[in-house]
């Protein structure tokens, strides 16, 4: 008797139902791997999108008393470049990458919960495109900015569509971050494969256990912000009493501070895993980095206060006293990354570029962190560019540098082919040269007193030249996207075609156990012919080639 195939499903030769196969296949698989590629593709896509708007805001500031766009189209820009770039690239894509390398770092078959963590993506996407869907609208997409502060983004003075759909698309993305969250977390917990301790877990294992404490910790604060915001605009009478507009303020910053080391932990390990490997060394200070991240991971819940110090709501004392605190963990994983490279036979590819720009660049945004943390100085400087040159150092000139390292690191194990080197190189370095012109003059802008989310200046307030250069940066931003878009792109065609070179299974000689299998991974991730190795701590194929050294040095009789 023949058994008939489930709906929507073929048969094979055996009777058994066999798995959708193309864009359907991709669509409802529970594989991780396949998951994990597609929030980080989308990521990727989110990331070009609200670019562009960037670029937009850049050349209307571009010159003095501009009307490149009016106001109130300006005030669109900067709410969807600022939300999707927290909600929609570099949060979704750090849970993206753990999602895909987690299972594998840990030698497990899979992620746990594999459909719980498809319908988080799922609502990841739906939620962003819900965000977007806002600009469809009459009275176009929502202009409160992304941290929507009640009264402006009530119903009075926020009206339309706009705002609704951007209440109901961020809380659809982060609730499906949260779920993915919750699945990374409880396959690191669960599915360790024989040997692998909490010690022996690589770094950025780590700092995915980090971040998803945190999106489990301080995510619902902002779903029980947004369900406040959506209950005040339909009850237009709520915000009039300031204990509402303080309370959602205490909840949006509740969740607005952690989620900062949510987009910073996995690319900070990104980073780590990159100059351990271009350096040939053992991660330096393993355990002391480990402790720094869940101490990090703690002080990121009790600093939120930092945001109202301007608004007279905050024990400035206490908030200010935990947001220097956070300088003792962030200087133990510096002292960390620089003690690798010491004495390091150092390459430098592509990867190991990223990493190295990403130190210097990271450490202004955090240096200047501490700055805007206290609150003499962030009087001064609260609500001016100083703030978004500060912000930017820290999402984009660091967390995005870790982002394009860890691309070109893990895209031979992910795709099986290596992405073009001098392609790499000149995304490389337009990236430095645009990143630092665009927003090392916005500090100085800030400092000089010019607020943030203006849609002009006049010419006599002396903010044209240092704008102008900022704008010419945005353009090497640009210049510097496109140019990693065709690598990418050029890479997967000639892939299809066949005419790319394969990949080897470890081009780079790394240390944790995702090299150990094919590239890219087979379903199970780990089979017959590419077994999990035994683990020995946190970097069990380095262990396995020193041992190797060591063997064969004993076995021609010199020393080891």
């Amino acid at each position: 008797m023949t058994v008939a195939p489930p709906a929507g499903g073929q048969e094979d030769t055996g009777g058994r139902p066999v798995k959708p196969s193309g864009w359907l296949g991709w669509a409802t698989s529970t594989d991780h791997k396949r998951i994990g590629l597609l929030t980080v593709g989308t990521s990727l896509v989110m990331l070009v999108l609200v670019g562009i708007l960037a670029l937009v805001m850049r050349a209307q500031l571009a010159q003095p008393d501009a009307n490149l766009v009016s106001p109130h189209t300006y005030d669109q820009l900067f709410t969807m470049h600022g939300s999707g770039m927290i909600y929609m690239v570099l949060t979704p894509f750090a849970i993206g990458m753990g999602v895909y390398l987690v299972p594998l770092q840990i030698g497990a078959p899979g992620i746990a919960m594999p459909r719980s963590t498809l319908f988080g993506y799922w609502l990841y996407v739906l939620g962003a495109v819900i965000m977007l869907s806002g600009f469809a609208t009459p009275e176009g997409a929502h202009a409160g900015g992304w941290f929507s502060y009640p009264p402006l983004a009530d119903g009075i003075h926020s009206p339309g569509t706009g705002p609704d759909l951007w209440i109901a698309g961020v809380f659809m993305a982060v609730t499906g971050t949260i779920v993915m969250g919750w699945a990374v977390l409880w396959t690191v917990l669960r599915k360790r494969t024989r040997g692998m301790t909490m010690l022996r877990l690589p770094v950025f294992s780590w700092s995915m256990i980090a971040s998803c404490l945190m999106v489990i910790g301080a995510f619902p604060a902002l779903l029980a912000a947004l369900a406040l915001l959506a209950v005040g605009r339909a009850d237009q009478t709520l915000f009039a009493s300031n204990v509402w507009n303080i309370g959602y303020q205490h909840l949006f910053w509740f969740y607005g501070h952690p989620v900062v080391y949510v987009m910073f932990f996995p690319y900070l390990a990104a980073v780590a895993e990159v100059l351990a490997v271009f350096s040939g060394r053992r991660f330096f200070g393993y355990r002391g980095t480990v402790l720094s991240l869940l101490v990090f991971a703690a002080l990121s819940m009790s600093v939120w206060g930092h945001h109202m110090f301007a608004t007279g709501q905050a024990a400035n004392d206490y908030y200010s006293l935990t947001s220097i605190a956070l300088l003792v963990p962030a200087g133990v994983e510096y002292f960390a990354m620089l003690g690798t490279l010491v004495g390091g036979r150092l390459r430098f590819a592509p990867p190991m570029l990223f990493a190295l720009a990403f130190i210097p660049q990271f450490l202004i945004g955090g240096l200047t962190g501490i700055m805007v943390g206290t609150p003499v100085i962030d009087y001064h400087v609260t609500d001016s560019y100083f703030v978004v040159a500060h912000l930017h150092y820290v999402l984009f000139a660091g967390s995005a540098f870790g982002l394009f390292a860890a691309v070109y690191f893990w895209f031979p194990k992910v795709t099986g082919t290596m992405l073009g080197e001098r392609l790499g190189r000149m995304h490389f370095w337009l990236l430095v040269i645009g990143t630092n012109l665009t927003f090392l003059p916005m500090f100085v802008l800030g400092y000089l007193g010019m607020p943030r989310r203006m849609a002009t200046y006049a010419s006599f307030d002396g903010f044209g030249a240092l704008n102008l250069v900022s704008s010419c940066g945005a353009a090497f931003l640009a210049a510097g996207v496109t140019v990693f878009a065709v690598n990418v792109s050029w890479t997967l065609r000639k892939r299809a075609l066949g005419r790319a070179e394969p990949a080897p299974d470890d081009p780079w000689g790394g240390h944790t156990l995702e090299w150990a299998t094919s590239s890219p991974p087979p379903r199970t991730n780990f089979t017959e012919d590419h077994p999990v190795p035994s683990i020995t701590s946190f970097a069990p194929l380095l262990d396995l080639r020193q041992r190797q050294a060591r063997e064969e040095a004993a076995a021609e009789g010199s020393p080891a």
